[in-house]
C-alpha cells in the first residue's frame, strides 16, 4: 500500500501519515458559524477536506468525520470580545437566534451538496453540548488553570511553556495580536474566555445556567468538548483554514491538553484563503464575500466548476478569485464530462499503471492539480475505451465532479445583451451542422479547424460568441 504524507502546521513539515487505531481515521474539522450564508472562501477549506477524506478512504481506512456546528459562542472578536454572531444575525433578520442557526445550518448543508462535499458521520452543535463544555471548564478549574473575571471564566495561557507551538509566531508577537481586544482584567493578553456572562441575565436568547453563573460557553470550549466526546481515543487529524491557526486551534490546543494531559490531535491541516480583489482576502467581515448563490448560481455557473478550480491550485496556496477563471473551468469540466461521454456507457478494467501514478500523487500531501493532469495522459493512452473510462472514473472517487455525468450540449442559445438582438436569420440544417462541428472541434483541442468555422459562421451575419454554456450564435444590433 502506498504511503500518505500530509503537512503538519504542528511540525511545519511533510510527514507520513500513521493513524493511532490501523486503517481507522478519527476527523475532525471546524464547521460554520451558522449566521450568515458560507461564501466562497469558507467553502474552499471544505472542498479540501472533503478530498483529504476521500483520499484516505481511497487508500482503505475507515475515516470517522467530526463536524461541529458554531451557533452560540462566537463573537464578533475571536477571542473574547463583542456581540455573539447569532444573536447579531437575528437582530438583522428580525427572526430568533434559533431560527437563524437552523436556517443557516440547513443552508450550508445544500451548498455542500451542490459541490459534491459528503457530509460528516457527525454532526455536532455547540448548543446541544453544553453539559460537556461545562465539564470540560470543571476540570480546568480543577487544574488551576481558570480565573473568574467581572465578564467570564478565563483561561489563563501563561500556564502553557508551549502555548505557540501551533503557530510557530514568538509569543511577544502573539500576544500584540490579541491587544486589540482590550480587557483589564485579563491576567495575560492572550488569555481566552472559557465561559462569558450574560449581562444582564435574559437579554440574551441563548444562555444557561453554569456554576459560575448565567452564560453562554467562548467559541475555542465547543470543539475541545466535541471532539474529545467524540474522537477520545482517535485525536488524528484536525482540520481548518489558516485563520484559526493563530488563536482557534492554539486556544483548542492549550485547554485540550491543559485537561487530558495528553496530546490534542497528531496532524494539523490548514487551507490557504481563497482572494479577492487585489489579493485580498474573501470574508465576510470585509464585506467583500461571494456565496455559491451569488457568484456562481446566478450566473449559469455548475457549482462542480468551482470544485474543479479548486482542484487546480494546491489546497496550501492562495487561490484567486475571478469570474473568468470560473467560466474556463466550466468550459473544462464539460470539456472532461463530453471527453468520458464520447469512450462509452461500458467500463472495462481499471488501469494499474495509471492508478499507482494518481495514489502516488494524492497521497503526496493532496497533490490534486498533477492527479487532474492525469486524466489527460489517460485519454491519450493507448487503451480501449472501456478501460480508459474505468480508470478515469476511479480517479473521480477523489475528485468528485461527477465525470460520468456528460453534459447535453446545447448547439444553439438565444441572443443576449443589451446590445445585441436576433435580425430573424434562419438557423437551418446546415448551420446547426457547423455549430455541432465546431463544438467538436473544441472539445478536440483543434483550435485550426474552429477557428475555420467560426469565419464560416460569422461569414453567414452571425456573431458566435463562447460562453460557459457553449456557443452563443447573435447578431450585432447596428442600430442606434
Amino acid at each position: 500500500m502506498e504511503k500518505i504524507y500530509l503537512y503538519n502546521t504542528l511540525s511545519r513539515r511533510k510527514e507520513e501519515f500513521k493513524s493511532i487505531k490501523n486503517k481507522f481515521v478519527g476527523l475532525y474539522t471546524c464547521g460554520p458559524t451558522v449566521y450568515n450564508f458560507a461564501h466562497l472562501g469558507n467553502l474552499r477549506t471544505y472542498l479540501f477536506e472533503d478530498l483529504l477524506k476521500r483520499t484516505l478512504v481511497y487508500n482503505g481506512y475507515q475515516v470517522k468525520h467530526v463536524m461541529n456546528i458554531t451557533d452560540v459562542g462566537h463573537l464578533t472578536g475571536d477571542m473574547n470580545m463583542g456581540e455573539d454572531k447569532i444573536e447579531s444575525g437575528a437582530k438583522r433578520e428580525g427572526k430568533t437566534a434559533w431560527e437563524i442557526a437552523d436556517f443557516y445550518t440547513q443552508a450550508f448543508k445544500q451548498d455542500l451538496n451542490k459541490l459534491n462535499i459528503g457530509f460528516p458521520d457527525i454532526w455536532c452543535l455547540a448548543s446541544q453540548h453544553i453539559k460537556e463544555q461545562i465539564a470540560l471548564i470543571k476540570n480546568l478549574e480543577k487544574k488551576n488553570y481558570t480565573y473568574i473575571t467581572k465578564d467570564g471564566v478565563y483561561f489563563n495561557t501563561a500556564l502553557i511553556s508551549n502555548y505557540n507551538k501551533l503557530s510557530h509566531l514568538p509569543l511577544k508577537q502573539l500576544k500584540e495580536g490579541a491587544r486589540v481586544e482590550k480587557n483589564p482584567e485579563k491576567k495575560n493578553p492572550t488569555d481566552f474566555a472559557l465561559w462569558k456572562f450574560s449581562k444582564p441575565v435574559g437579554k440574551r436568547q441563548m444562555e444557561w445556567d453554569s456554576p459560575w453563573g448565567v452564560g453562554f460557553p467562548g467559541w475555542h470550549l465547543e470543539c475541545s468538548a466535541m471532539s474529545l466526546k467524540y474522537l477520545s481515543d482517535n485525536l488524528d487529524i484536525h482540520c481548518g483554514g489558516i485563520d484559526h491557526i493563530n488563536i482557534h486551534h492554539t486556544n483548542e490546543i492549550a485547554q485540550s491538553e491543559a485537561a487530558t494531559e495528553k496530546k490534542f490531535f497528531n496532524y494539523w491541516l490548514h487551507g490557504a484563503f481563497l482572494n479577492i480583489s487585489g489579493g485580498k482576502k474573501m470574508a465576510k467581515s470585509g464585506n467583500n464575500f461571494l456565496t455559491l448563490k451569488s457568484a456562481l448560481e446566478d450566473k449559469g455557473i455548475d457549482p462542480l466548476a468551482y470544485r474543479l478550480a479548486a482542484c487546480q491550485v494546491h489546497y496550501r496556496k492562495m487561490m484567486e478569485y475571478s469570474f473568468k477563471s470560473l467560466q474556463q473551468a466550466q468550459n473544462s469540466l464539460r470539456n472532461l464530462k463530453l471527453a468520458v461521454a464520447a469512450l462509452g456507457e461500458e467500463s472495462g478494467t481499471i488501469n494499474l499503471n495509471f492508478q499507482t501514478k494518481f495514489r502516488q500523487v494524492v497521497n503526496n500531501d493532496l497533490n490534486i492539480p498533477q492527479a487532474l493532469a492525469l486524466i489527460s495522459q489517460v485519454l491519450k493512452a493507448r487503451m480501449e475505451d472501456k478501460d480508459k473510462r474505468a480508470t478515469i472514473l476511479d480517479f473521480d472517487r477523489i475528485l468528485g465532479l461527477d465525470l460520468d455525468k456528460a453534459e447535453k450540449k446545447r448547439e444553439v442559445i438565444k441572443p443576449w445583451g443589451e446590445e445585441i438582438r436576433t435580425l430573424g436569420l434562419e438557423i437551418d440544417k446546415e448551420m446547426k451542422a457547423l455549430l455541432s462541428a465546431r463544438e467538436k472541434a473544441r472539445a478536440d483541442k483543434d483550435w485550426t479547424r474552429a477557428d475555420k468555422i467560426r469565419a464560416e459562421i460569422v461569414s453567414r451575419g452571425f456573431i458566435l460568441e463562447d460562453v460557459p454554456e457553449g456557443q452563443k450564435l447573435v447578431v450585432k444590433n447596428d442600430e442606434k
